[in-house]
């Protein structure tokens, strides 16, 4: 998995709500040299670490939302700095999208359809569950960048998370909008005519010195994953209430189904074992969730029928879904 690249400036932010980053390192269980580097890097599963510790540090349900607007933009990524000096809305999101691929574990996926567009975050690498305070200061930073870019405040459709309710009139103060829990997905919907704002904010010379940069480094982290790991991430995300073919992935990666089932098979797996990767890890996140019916899981997999995920589960794991989900549930109080 690869690694997640933290701003320098967070251990400021942190200091500046009364979170102390030693004291933070030290409940995350990280080594306490670790803001002292020069690149902060970690993986997902530290992340997760650092941001629970975050909230159980400070005590505070609105941490996420304060900590986003705590790192200057000057000293983002190169990537994110484009972001906020695009030329409208729609183009800082997607440059927005471009810095998640590269320095971070998640993926940003913009769908517009009709009146909206959707922005659905994906921590698809990971088996844990995601920490509630790292969804806010996500969906923040994409108000942010919205708000500093247009020069006005732009009030999203709805937010929906996947957690059960908690926090609902701090969050849906803050946003401007309802919040929809226990939902299938993670996602912040703004309006598709927003998304054609002008940036107040645009510096096309500083996005054309930025763009050659950012392309390089893009092409490089494509050029070191396989095509395996890129097939599952694509099948993690096409995952939902169907089961997705071949086709469907070749056409997400842009090349031919003819090549995609070659590269496969020269990395010795094939794409039904592939299938079954994802929907095996997914199987793990989903049953972790108790708001969650085992035939909602099914379906979240593309399975037709539940009995179909069953028999899958039990030739993974050795045990049923039911079984599988209280076991956790009974190590984890």
């Amino acid at each position: 998995m690869p690694a997640i690249k933290l701003p320098p400036a967070i251990t400021s932010g942190l200091k500046a709500l009364g979170v102390d980053p030693t004291e933070l390192l030290r409940r995350a269980d990280l080594p306490l040299t670790l803001f002292s580097t020069g690149q902060i890097l970690v993986s997902t599963e530290q992340l997760f670490a650092l941001w629970q510790g975050i909230g159980e540090l400070s005590g505070d349900p609105a941490i996420g939302l304060k900590l986003a607007d705590q790192v200057p933009v000057a000293q983002h990524h190169p990537a994110s700095i484009a972001a906020h000096h695009a030329r409208n809305f729609r183009d800082g999101l997607q440059r927005m999208a471009r810095y998640k691929l590269l320095c971070c574990s998640e993926e940003m996926r913009m769908t517009e359809k009709g009146n909206e567009c959707v922005l659905e975050f994906n921590w698809l690498l990971s088996r844990e569950k995601v920490p509630s305070f790292l969804l806010d200061a996500a969906f923040a930073s994409m108000l942010h960048l919205g708000g500093r870019g247009t020069g006005v405040r732009i009030r999203p459709l709805r937010i929906e998370l996947r957690q059960p309710a908690e926090h609902r009139e701090i969050r849906e103060r803050y946003f401007g909008c309802p919040i929809k829990f226990t939902a299938a997905r993670n996602a912040i919907v703004f309006r598709r005519s927003d998304l054609d704002l002008p940036f107040i904010t645009y510096n096309a010379d500083l996005v054309a010195m930025l763009s050659p940069q950012i392309d390089r480094e893009l092409a490089r982290k494509k050029s070191e994953l396989t095509i395996a790991g890129r097939v599952k991430w694509v099948l993690m995300r096409l995952l939902g209430g169907r089961s997705p073919e071949i086709h469907d992935v070749a056409k997400e990666l842009g090349m031919s189904c003819r090549t995609l089932q070659r590269r496969i098979t020269a990395e010795q797996t094939t794409f039904r074992r592939l299938i079954s990767d994802a929907r095996r890890e997914l199987a793990r996140y989903y049953l972790l969730q108790p708001a969650l019916e085992l035939a909602e899981v099914a379906c979240l997999l593309g399975y037709e029928d539940s009995n179909s995920f069953f028999r899958a589960f039990r030739e993974w794991e050795g045990t049923t879904p039911s079984e599988w989900r209280r076991g956790r549930f009974a190590n984890s109080q």
